[in-house]
């Protein structure tokens, strides 16, 4: 490897035949040039959809009451229930959940309601959460502070808002804490400001929010014990799917449900759906390496034929070498170290170049698309491509080594 004339003999083979040497190897530049884009477009769609679960717990789950669709126990379906504050008592006793954060909406999932301040309005979601829900749901605060637990047992009138609230209800250069807003006639004051932590629908839903303590909720507002839904979150090392599974069981048994209703308990498992996402992404990846290494293979046999066609050229070189003393070894390793050559660098060109371009197009997309975020490459990844190269080189090179080897050296000087 380190043999000078070794070196000046690769670089005069390659000098007096640039254009077969350009072509032979742009089929390897290409192959990794093109795992690299998938690799880096692959991670980016990732990036971006992965984005949706930041600042969730992925082993939560929530759950809220529909209306009943069989009988039971002399009850007709369609009957209609609400969960209540003795729920939250007995879930909070269940050894398998690690939070049960109830969770109550002025009109509902979704429903908006006018918040005041002054002379300016807006529509904004308007609901009753525990301080707890942030062990659930990451909440950033950029003013202030959230919700604790002196202000839901005193019961106190105070405010989170979304920043796309204090947007509407306060000037830019107004500082909203300490201020108040009036909800359905009752005024609460703002005690700190959030800020969303992920992209995406939810996102949007909690820049527009306004929370308030939980209790404070019930009371201002005539709701009762009516508790909308739980947002819940599984102990470390139990799935969020057998603790769901047991949590409905309960609630079920006590509202007089029937154990095969389907329609009573609406849900959603983040679990589920994480890994859900999780999974297509691998199976994604794998397709990418699939294609990817198949691809470099294609360029790598064109490195072979072509060392095949360099051999035969030499043959009487190859000979002269061998009449001087030089062993069947040092044929194969010079052999070897221009196909590894000839690989590495087509190689790295196309890594460089594949790179490029997705710094290029990172910078040109930006936070524009929010499904797409940083599409890179690890240095991982771009590791293991560089071995893949240095093997498939070796390999590439063998097949013609020992042939070359395999050529009496008699027979070589004779060669035309």
């Amino acid at each position: 490897m380190f043999d000078l004339d070794n070196w000046q003999e690769i670089f005069a083979t390659i000098k007096k035949n640039k254009l077969r040497t350009f072509l032979t190897s742009l089929g390897v530049g290409w192959g990794i040039f093109m795992l690299v884009i998938m690799l880096g477009a692959g991670n980016g769609l990732k990036n971006g959809v992965m984005s949706d679960f930041r600042g969730s717990a992925t082993n939560s789950f929530f759950m809220w009451a529909q209306t009943t669709a069989k009988a039971y126990k002399g009850m007709k379906p369609g009957r209609n229930y609400n969960f209540n504050n003795a729920d939250v008592m007995v879930l909070q006793q269940m050894k398998e959940l690690a939070v049960v954060s109830p969770q109550i909406q002025m009109g509902g999932y979704r429903g908006s309601n006018n918040a005041i301040r002054g002379l300016k309005t807006g529509n904004f979601e308007i609901g009753g959460v525990y301080p707890n829900i942030s062990d659930i749901q990451e909440i950033r605060v950029v003013q202030g502070r959230f919700l604790n637990e002196n202000d839901v047992r005193e019961k106190r009138k105070v405010c989170v808002i979304g920043s796309r609230v204090k947007e509407v209800l306060f000037r830019a250069d107004e500082n909203p804490i300490g201020d108040y807003i009036l909800i359905s006639g009752v005024y609460f004051q703002v005690i700190g400001v959030t800020t969303p932590m992920g992209n995406g629908g939810d996102a949007r839903q909690q820049a527009q929010r306004i929370q308030v303590p939980f209790p404070t909720f019930q009371n201002a507002f005539n709701c009762g014990d009516i508790v909308g839904w739980f947002a819940i979150s599984a102990k470390k090392g139990i799935p969020a799917s057998d603790a769901e599974k047991k949590v409905m069981a309960l609630v079920k048994e006590r509202h007089k449900i029937a154990v095969d209703d389907e329609q009573a308990i609406g849900h959603w498992n983040m679990e589920k759906q994480f890994n859900k996402v999780n999974g297509l992404f691998v199976g994604i990846n794998a397709l990418v390496w699939f294609v990817g290494i198949g691809t470099l293979i294609a360029g790598v046999i064109g490195i072979s034929n072509i060392m095949l066609i360099i051999v035969k050229e030499r043959t009487k070189e190859i000979g002269v070498k061998r009449a001087l003393g030089a062993t069947p070894s040092i044929v194969v390793g010079q052999i070897i170290l221009e196909s590894v050559f000839l690989t590495l660098m087509a190689g790295y060109f196309g890594l460089v170049f594949g790179i490029g371009l997705l710094e290029l197009i990172n910078k040109l997309v930006g936070a524009g698309v929010p499904m797409f975020k940083n599409p890179s490459v690890d240095l991982k990844a771009a590791l293991i491509a560089l071995s893949v190269l240095v093997v498939a080189g070796a390999l590439a090179g063998l097949i013609p080594a020992r042939r070359a080897v395999a050529v009496h050296p008699v027979e070589a000087l004779r060669a035309e």
